[in-house]
C-alpha cells in the first residue's frame, strides 16, 4: 500500500513538472513563426527594447531562396574565360627565351646574318611580341576590382528606434509606410487582444487579428494543450517598452515590425482548474519581435513572432 501510494505521488510530482513544458505557455509557446515578406530569413535590426539579435524563423509558409549576386555586381567566375595553362605557359617560354637570345646577342630566334631566314625571324618576332603583348593586356584587364568586398557583402543597416507612443514617422527605404501614433496604439491592442483570445482558446478571434498562417498554428497550439488536458492563460499584460525596429512596403503590402517587452500572469492550468505552471502572485517578463502586416487602406495584422535570443 505505502509503495503504491509513493509511485503515485511520484507520477503526480512528474506531472506537475511536465505539465508546464508542454503546454505552450502564452501565445506562440516561445517559438519564432510566420512571414516576414521577403524579409522572412533576415534578421530585423536590434533596438533599445530587444538589443540582441531575434532568433531564426523555425518554421515559415515563406520558401527560402538562395542568395544571388547584384545585377552588374561583382566578379562572376563562372562566366570568367578560361585560362589555358599550357598556352600560358609555352608563350611565357617562348617570350623568355627570345629576350634572352636578344639580350646576349643571338636574335630573337639565333643566327646573325641578314638573309631571308633572318627577316623572317625578325618578322616571327614581332608578331610573337604583339600577340603576346595583347594577352598580357587582356588578362590585367580581366582582372576583377579589389574593393575588400565580397559580391553578397551588404551593409549592415543601421536601427532607427523610435517609441511606441512616438509620432514620428520611421523609414526604411524610399516606399517605406509612415508608422504614426494610431498605429502603435494598434499594435499594443493587438497584443492584449491576441493574449485574450488566446487564453479564451478562440481561434475566430484569433483569425481577425492575425493571418492566415499564424492562426493556423496557434490552433494548433491549442489542440495540444486541450489533448494534454491543460490550458495555458496569460492575463493582466502590461507593455513595458516598445520600439519599431523596421518598417517597409512589398508588393503592395505595409510590413513593421515592433519589439515589445511586457509583463503578465501567464499560467497553466489542468481540467480541474489546478495550477500546473507559472505563479498566480509572479509576473513573467516577455520580450518578443511582432510584425505587422496591412493591405494598402486595411487593417494591421499580426503576421509573425519571433524570439529574442
Amino acid at each position: 500500500m505505502l509503495r503504491t501510494s509513493s509511485v503515485l505521488a511520484a507520477a503526480a510530482v512528474l506531472t506537475l513538472a511536465f505539465a508546464p513544458s508542454l503546454a505552450m505557455a502564452k501565445a506562440g509557446g516561445g517559438f519564432s513563426f510566420g512571414s516576414r515578406g521577403a524579409r522572412t530569413y533576415s534578421a530585423p535590426p536590434v533596438t533599445p527594447t530587444a538589443p540582441s539579435m531575434a532568433a531564426p524563423m523555425d518554421r515559415s509558409l515563406t520558401p527560402r531562396v538562395a542568395p544571388s549576386a547584384p545585377a552588374g555586381g561583382g566578379f562572376n567566375q563562372a562566366a570568367a574565360p578560361r585560362r589555358s595553362g599550357f598556352m600560358s605557359g609555352l608563350a611565357g617560354g617562348l617570350l623568355g627565351v627570345g629576350i634572352g637570345s636578344m639580350l646576349f646577342g643571338g636574335g630573337m630566334f639565333g643566327g646573325g646574318g641578314f638573309g631571308v631566314f633572318s627577316l623572317l625571324g625578325l618578322l616571327l618576332q614581332g608578331a610573337l611580341l604583339f600577340f603576346v603583348g595583347r594577352w598580357l593586356f587582356r588578362m590585367v584587364m580581366r582582372q576583377p576590382a579589389m574593393a575588400g568586398a565580397t559580391p553578397y557583402s551588404r551593409p549592415t543597416p543601421t536601427p532607427v528606434v523610435m517609441p511606441m507612443q512616438g509620432n514620428a514617422a520611421m523609414s526604411s527605404g524610399p516606399a517605406s509606410p509612415t508608422i504614426t501614433k494610431p498605429d502603435y496604439v494598434e499594435f499594443e491592442n493587438i497584443l492584449q487582444n491576441v493574449q485574450a483570445a488566446w487564453t479564451a482558446a478562440d481561434t475566430r478571434a484569433l483569425s481577425a487579428l492575425a493571418t492566415p498562417e499564424m492562426t493556423g498554428v496557434f490552433a494548433e497550439q491549442l489542440a495540444e494543450q486541450s489533448s494534454q488536458g491543460v490550458q495555458n492563460s496569460v492575463t493582466h499584460i502590461k507593455l513595458e517598452q516598445g520600439d519599431l525596429s523596421e518598417a517597409w512596403t512589398e508588393n503592395g503590402r505595409d510590413y513593421a515590425t515592433v519589439a515589445m517587452r511586457f509583463s503578465a500572469l501567464d499560467v497553466t492550468r489542468d481540467r480541474g482548474g489546478r495550477v500546473v505552471g507559472g505563479d498566480l502572485a509572479l509576473r513573467t517578463m516577455t520580450t518578443e519581435l511582432w510584425t505587422f502586416m496591412r493591405a494598402r487602406g486595411g487593417q494591421w495584422l499580426l503576421s509573425a513572432i519571433q524570439q529574442v535570443r
